[in-house]
This record gives structure tokens, C-alpha cells and sequence, in this order.
């Protein structure tokens, strides 16, 4: 039986301030909410971060993984957040041989907590934070085709109703968000997410051209304004190379003044 799984690239906002009721996450918060209402609730999930990049893909391993609070400057609300989710050993083990076995060399780390990436999304989709999770890190040269590599690798886990997220941001201009917004900006942010939303849902596109988009994903329209560094976009190349078939679904989200999307796979 072929093993089930959902795949989720999201949007996960500003730091902590989803969960701090900052009006500019009200649609994130509730298409992440969304999302979690329209799947099984998961035996296990893997996150891959935007906020974990690592010399070799790196899994945490730990029984009962820490939360790291890698954010600054917030309202002491913002450091009293928990989400005590228990780890999951045996899934990053298998994570770990999938990609050793595919030549790609990849590392544990018993250690290493849960950085927001994965906390703030979670406590918003899966409060009881009673599933194990998993973290897998980007590696820090962001190369695109080697993380869709990646994703295809991971296709080979056998772990049934997994859920698999990449936590990210599909906008990500720092100075954009607390800059005025001008008629320019405004129209590379929609050129971008309307070509990012097309790449990944068309059913028409073959699998060969949407991955040639994806790879070459800074020349669309508006690319490197939306992603002046690309680690907030990388983890959707992981999910879709775990899909390789256009998203099941697109949600469309105004955070923090900028449209974003995020997507659904089912395989």
C-alpha cells in the first residue's frame, strides 16, 4: 500500500506575533487553522524551517526537544510561549538513512530545540502539541535544485499519515514590510505571487517545466524583491519534490500587508 501522506508549504508571518493577536496574521492564523481542518491529524510531522540552515541537511533527534526563541525585541509574552511536542527518534533516523543512502550526507543533532519556524505554526494548527515533530534544516547554500533533490529522496520514507511542512514565507523583504508600500512594490509583490501561484497549481505545466521554474525561480517577475535571500522560498522546493505533481490546493493569505500563498499536496 502506498504510504499516505500531506504536504504543506506555508507561510508562517513575523515571529511570534501570530500568536500575540497582531491583526496583520488574521488570515495566516486562520488559513493555517484551515488547513489543519482539512487533513487527518498526523501520526508524526517533519518541518523544514527557513530559520535552520546547517553545512549538511541535519535532523533533530532529540526524545524532548527545547524551543528556541530566535527572535528579538517582542513583548516578554513572546518568551513564555511553550509547545512541549515530543520528538520522535525513529523518524529522523529514517530521514537521515533515506538521504545517506541517496549520497547526499546528512547528520543528527540530539541537541537542537525547535526554533518559530515550527513552534509558532504549530501552536496555531495543533495546540495540544500531543504529535511528534521532527526538524529538518536547509542547507546553507539554498540551492534550489539540490532541495527539490532532497524532497525527492524523502519521498522514500515510509511513515504512514505523515505530515510534511515547509515553514516558510513565500514574501520576504524585511525592509519591504515596515517600508511604505508604493504602486511598484505592491505589483512585484502580486506579479510574484500570481507566478509562484501558477507554478505550483497549473495542472497543465509538466513536471519537468515546473521544476525548471521552480530551479530557476529568481528570473519570474519580482523574484529577488520578494526574496532578496531565498531561505523563506527553499522549503517549498523541498515539498515539491516530496509531490512532484502540481499542489492539490492554494490558499491566498494577506499577511502583514503582503499577499502570500501556501499550498496543499496530498499523495
Amino acid at each position: 500500500m502506498k504510504t499516505k501522506r500531506n504536504i504543506v508549504y506555508i507561510s508562517h508571518g513575523g515571529g511570534p506575533m501570530p500568536l500575540l493577536g497582531d491583526p496583520d496574521h488574521y488570515e495566516m492564523v486562520e488559513t493555517l487553522k484551515e488547513i489543519a481542518s482539512e487533513i487527518d491529524k498526523p501520526s508524526a510531522i517533519l518541518v523544514i524551517s527557513a530559520h535552520w540552515e546547517a553545512r549538511l541537511p541535519t535532523v533533530t533527534s532529540g526524545i524532548n526537544p527545547g524551543i528556541i526563541y530566535d527572535y528579538g525585541g517582542f513583548p516578554q509574552a513572546a518568551y513564555e510561549i511553550e509547545y512541549p511536542a515530543p520528538g520522535e527518534p525513529v523518524l529522523a533516523k529514517s530521514v537521515m538513512n533515506s538521504l545517506k543512502e541517496s549520497g547526499i550526507d546528512a547528520v543528527q543533532d540530539e541537541q537542537r530545540g525547535f526554533d518559530h519556524g515550527l513552534f509558532v505554526p504549530l501552536k496555531l494548527m495543533y495546540p495540544d502539541a500531543d504529535i511528534p515533530c521532527v526538524q529538518l534544516s536547509l542547507v546553507h547554500d539554498l540551492d534550489p535544485d539540490l532541495h527539490i533533490q532532497i524532497g525527492k529522496v524523502l519521498q522514500s520514507l515510509e511513515w504512514h499519515n505523515l505530515l510534511v511542512i515547509g515553514s516558510g514565507f513565500s514574501f520576504h523583504n524585511m525592509r519591504a514590510f515596515f517600508s511604505p508600500e508604493s504602486q511598484g512594490s505592491r505589483a512585484m509583490n502580486i506579479a510574484f505571487d500570481e507566478w509562484l501561484r501558477e507554478t505550483i497549481s497549473d495542472e497543465v505545466l509538466l513536471e519537468e517545466a515546473r521544476e525548471e521554474r521552480l530551479v530557476h525561480w529568481s528570473s519570474a517577475p519580482g523574484a529577488r524583491f520578494c526574496h532578496p535571500r531565498e531561505e523563506h522560498l527553499i522549503p517549498l522546493h523541498v515539498c515539491y519534490g516530496m509531490a512532484t505533481k502540481p499542489s492539490d490546493k492554494a490558499f491566498k493569505a494577506e499577511i502583514m500587508k503582503k499577499q502570500s500563498s501556501m499550498f496543499l499536496w496530498s499523495v
